[in-house]
C-alpha cells in the first residue's frame, strides 16, 4: 500500500513529466533539421543519367627541343604512400602519358581534362580553354570507351571557355542542359563529374561554399566556390545541381599540393551560357563595350565626390573613338547602375557590359559632381575596342611649343611646375597630356603615401580642370575653406593614362 505523502510526490513527479513533455513537444519543431541535413540519400540515379554526357578530353602537343620542361597542363604523378596498391597502376599510366620523345629532341606532350556535351545533334562539347590550349590534336573519350576526334570551334581566354565539335553521325550523343546558377544558394548540394588524374568518369558530391568569388584570374571573375572534390584533370567538367542541370564549369582549385583540399571554383552558368552560344555560332565572342577606363570607389573618393557611400565604378578615362567619346560619360563620373542592374563594385561593370549585346542602347545611371543622372549609351564591340585602345597607346609622342617659363609651387608634399617644352622633355610627357606637372614629391608626405611620383600631371582637382601651379594652389585652398578633408586629384601618366587619387589635406 502506498502512503499518502508518497502518492502526492508521485503525482507531482508525473505532472512535472507531463509538463516537460508538452514543453518539449512545443519547442521541438524549431530544432527539427531538414531531411537532407546529412546529404542526399543517394545520387546514383542522378549520376547514372549524366555520366554519358560527360567526356574526357585528351590532347597532344609536339614540343621541340631536348630537355624541355613538362607541359603545365600535363597531369602530374600523384604522391602515393610507400607500398600503395595503386603504385603499379599509376606508374603504368604516367609512363604511357609521357612516352613519345624522339631522337631528334622533340617530345609529344599529352594532357588530360574534362568536358561535357551540350548539343547532341550538332556535336557541341564544352571544356576549359586551358585544357586544349596549343594542342595539335584533341580527342574526346566517352564513358562507354568510344573515342572521337574533335575540332576546335572557338575559345575565350577571358573566361577560360572553349567549344569543340565532334561528328554527331559517328556516335549517338547524350547532352546535358545549363541550369540557372543565380538560383543556387550557399549550402545547396552539387555534384561534379570529371576526369581527375586521368582516372575517367569520377563522381564527387559537395555543397556550394560561396558565391561571387574573385580569384584574379580574369576580368569577369564571379566564381562559384564548392567543396566537391575537384582535382587536376577535372578542369572543364560540369558542376550539376540536384536536378541534373549544369550550373557551373569546374575550372580552378586552390591547393598547395595539387590535390583537392575542398576549395574548388566553377564558372557560373550565368556567364558561361552566353560565351558558349557565341563561340558555337560565330567561333568568337562578341561582347558589349563602353569604352572607359575604371577604378574602384574608395571611402576617400566617395567623400571627395560628396557620395554618402562608396559604391559603383569610377570613370578614370575615356577611350578616343569609343561609344562615349562624345561626352555622354566623363572622367570623374561614377557609374552606379547599368541597364537596370546595380553596379556595387568596380568589377561589376565590366561583366554586365560584356554580357550586353553589341549595338544595344542602354540607360546608364551616373553620379556627376554629386548629382545623380541618367545617360543613354549605345554599346560598341569589345573586340574592336581592344584594337582601338592598343592603337591609342601606340601613338608617338610629339614635342610641344617651346619657350614658356617654369613657375613652381609647393602643396601637399608636392612641387608643382608648369607643363611646357622643358618639363615635357625632362619627364617624357606626351603632347596630348595637359595640366600641371609634379616635379618632385617629398618623402613621407601625403602625396608619397598615395604613390604620386615626379612626372605625373595633375589634370583635375575635385573635378575641375587645372593647368598651372597657381590653379592647383587655389583649388586646394578652396577645398579647405569648404571643410573638405580630402582632395580628389585626377592624374595623367606621361602617356596620358588617367587615374584618381585622394590626398589628405589635414
Amino acid at each position: 500500500m502506498i502512503s499518502t505523502p508518497l502518492l502526492r510526490a508521485m503525482r507531482k513527479a508525473s505532472l512535472a513529466a507531463t509538463t516537460a513533455l508538452m514543453i518539449g513537444a512545443a519547442v521541438a519543431p524549431s530544432f527539427v533539421t531538414p531531411a537532407l541535413a546529412q546529404g542526399p540519400e543517394s545520387v546514383a540515379n542522378l549520376a547514372e543519367g549524366l555520366l554519358g554526357a560527360v567526356v574526357n578530353i585528351s590532347t597532344s602537343q609536339t614540343v621541340k627541343g631536348s630537355g624541355g620542361g613538362e607541359d603545365e597542363n600535363a597531369v602530374p604523378m600523384p604522391q602515393l604512400p610507400e607500398g600503395s596498391p595503386f603504385q603499379d597502376f599509376f606508374d603504368e599510366f604516367f609512363k604511357k602519358n609521357r612516352e613519345g620523345q624522339d631522337n631528334g629532341g622533340s617530345q609529344k606532350v599529352q594532357s588530360l581534362g574534362s568536358g561535357f556535351v551540350v548539343d547532341a545533334e550538332k556535336g557541341i562539347v564544352v571544356t576549359n580553354n586551358h585544357v586544349i590550349a596549343d594542342a595539335d590534336e584533341i580527342e574526346v573519350n566517352f564513358s562507354d570507351g568510344s573515342k572521337l576526334k574533335a575540332e576546335l570551334v572557338g575559345t575565350d581566354t577571358k573566361t577560360d571557355i572553349a567549344v569543340l565539335k565532334v561528328d554527331p553521325k559517328a556516335k549517338k550523343l547524350t547532352a546535358v542542359k545549363f541550369g540557372d546558377s543565380d538560383k543556387m544558394r550557399i549550402g545547396d548540394w552539387v555534384m561534379a563529374i570529371g576526369n581527375p588524374f586521368g582516372l575517367g568518369g569520377t563522381v564527387t558530391v559537395g555543397i556550394i561554399s560561396a558565391r561571387n568569388r574573385d580569384i584574379n584570374s580574369g576580368p569577369y571573375d564571379d566564381f562559384i566556390q564548392t567543396d566537391a572534390a575537384i582535382n587536376r584533370g577535372n578542369s572543364g567538367g560540369p558542376l550539376f545541381n540536384m536536378e541534373g542541370q549544369v550550373i557551373g564549369i569546374n575550372t580552378a582549385i586552390i591547393s598547395p599540393s595539387g590535390g583537392s583540399i575542398g576549395i574548388g571554383f566553377s564558372i557560373p552558368a550565368e556567364i558561361a551560357v552566353g560565351v558558349v552560344n557565341q563561340l558555337a555560332e560565330f567561333g568568337e565572342t562578341r561582347r558589349g563595350w563602353l569604352g572607359v577606363r575604371i577604378q574602384p570607389v574608395t571611402d576617400d573618393i566617395a567623400e571627395s565626390l560628396g557620395m554618402a557611400t562608396a559604391k559603383g565604378a569610377l570613370i578614370a578615362g575615356i577611350i578616343k573613338g569609343g561609344p562615349v567619346d562624345k561626352g555622354q560619360i566623363l572622367p570623374g563620373d561614377v557609374v552606379i547602375k547599368f541597364d537596370g542592374r546595380d553596379v556595387v563594385e568596380m568589377r561589376d561593370l565590366p561583366r554586365v557590359v560584356a554580357e550586353s549585346p553589341v549595338g544595344k542602347a542602354v540607360d546608364v545611371v551616373i553620379v556627376r559632381k554629386g548629382v545623380e543622372q541618367t545617360v543613354k549609351v549605345t554599346l560598341g564591340r569589345l573586340e574592336d575596342g581592344e584594337k582601338l585602345a592598343e592603337g591609342e597607346a601606340a601613338k608617338p609622342e610629339e614635342d610641344a611649343d617651346k619657350g614658356a617659363e617654369v613657375a613652381a609651387a609647393s602643396v601637399l608634399g608636392m612641387t608643382i611646375g608648369e607643363l611646357n617644352a622643358d618639363t615635357r622633355a625632362k619627364f617624357g610627357i606626351a603632347a596630348e597630356v595637359s595640366g600641371a606637372v609634379v616635379t618632385a614629391v617629398a618623402k613621407d608626405s601625403a602625396a608619397a603615401e598615395r604613390g604620386i611620383v615626379a612626372g605625373e600631371v595633375i589634370t583635375e582637382i575635385a573635378q575641375e580642370s587645372v593647368s598651372t601651379p597657381k590653379e592647383v594652389m587655389d583649388r586646394i585652398a578652396a577645398l579647405k575653406e569648404q571643410g573638405r578633408k580630402n582632395a580628389l586629384l585626377m592624374l595623367a601618366s606621361k602617356t596620358g593614362e588617367l587615374r584618381f587619387v585622394t590626398i589628405r589635406m589635414d
